[in-house]
């Protein structure tokens, strides 16, 4: 049965025993350590290497970031003694935590340190409660977690698609037969949407006053394409048909698990949720929203795009117009935050590509 049949059917809210099943935790395995002020802290801890992303990105945000950029050498030193482990050199690739493989008495892990900004729909109390849902099906496994220190120690991968360099046609159906397995994770029972929070709105948003506060980075058409765009997907608004969404399922975020497990039938898990409600062409538009290197190499980047769409479209039996819709409206949006945050050179390829689909 498709998704798409079984979202119908009501399958993903049922509390039937096989989805319960699938899904079901068991607290007591998991022990968050609250923060206690008076825990011993490291007489002489030592000096870290912080990756220049993170580094650059803690420096130019607000003062409790930089803090924590600073206190960094003293809060790794006081996880290694509160979970009794050893911290390595740190992992590249993301700018908003702290990540290094850690040793411990049963074995290894990484450890992930958030810093103390919200970005977008993302927190992390809501990462970490997405996983705990999750139970290891779709996404990392969680072996402990302190909500004060915004430390969680999560099960070792190995390297992610991205890194392994799969071409879109092979990363595509692993990516999707993955998210069906996220897009089954059941919502708090508090967890709602309406629709003033709902993505196409608050993308909307963010295009119009970033093409504004940026001086407008990219071509009007390719803005009021993804504006054009963002109001179908909220005039389709349908509550009913939202699940929670990975948010930024692109390869980066997806890791090979080092043996076949339960949860894990693609051979791959996500890791860093934001965990909100959507509905799940969404976590397909962000997928098509990459690939920017291969379309601009292409001689016709429209037909490649659509080939794209299409497989997301096969492999998951979702609507392949919306899937597309999300993922323009998710080029423009990510170009602009990228522009605005992170780098203009960086952005610029998301902003070529979407006048390139216009184009042609």
């Amino acid at each position: 049965m498709s998704l798409q049949a079984r979202m119908e059917s009501g399958e993903r809210w049922q509390s039937n025993r096989g989805i319960m099943t699938l899904l079901r935790i068991d607290l007591d395995k998991i022990q968050p350590m609250p923060y206690n002020a008076s825990m011993k802290k490291a007489d002489h801890p030592r000096t870290i290497l912080v990756p220049e992303r993170v580094r650059l990105r803690a420096e130019q945000s607000d003062p409790q970031t930089r803090q924590w950029l600073k206190d960094l050498p003293g809060l790794i030193a006081e996880l290694e003694q509160a979970w009794e482990l050893s911290i390595g050199q740190p992992l590249s690739g993301g700018s908003s935590a702290y990540v290094a493989p850690v040793t411990t008495a049963s074995g290894n892990a990484v450890i992930k340190i958030d810093m103390p900004i919200q970005h977008g729909s993302y927190s992390f109390q809501q990462e970490i409660d997405t996983l705990l849902r999750a139970n290891g099906h779709g996404y990392v496994r969680v072996f402990k977690v302190d909500y004060e220190r915004r430390a969680v120690l999560l099960e070792q991968l190995g390297l992610s698609m991205q890194e392994r360099q799969l071409a879109p046609q092979q990363a595509i159906p692993l990516l999707c037969k993955t998210l069906q397995q996220v897009w089954l994770v059941p919502p708090r029972a508090d967890q709602t949407i309406h629709a003033s929070e709902y993505k196409a709105q608050t993308l909307a948003q963010l295009i119009s006053e970033l093409w504004d506060k940026l001086e407008r980075p990219c071509t009007e058409n390719i803005v009021a394409q993804a504006l054009g765009f963002a109001r179908r997907r909220m005039d389709a608004f349908d509550p009913q048909r939202c699940v929670v969404v990975h948010g930024d399922p692109h390869p980066a975020n997806a890791l090979l698990v080092p043996a076949p497990r339960a949860g894990a039938e693609s051979g791959y898990v996500f890791v860093d949720p934001e965990g909100f409600l959507c509905e799940p062409e969404y976590d397909l538009g962000v997928v098509l929203r990459d690939w920017n290197e291969e379309l601009l190499a292409a001689a016709d980047p429209l037909a490649v795009a659509h080939e794209y769409c299409q497989l997301l479209a096969t492999e998951t039996g979702l609507d392949e117009t919306t899937i597309w819709e999300w993922g323009f409206i998710e080029r423009v949006s990510s170009g602009l935050y990228i522009y605005a945050y992170g780098s203009s050179e960086h952005g610029q390829p998301f902003f070529k590509t979407a006048q390139r689909l216009l184009d042609n």
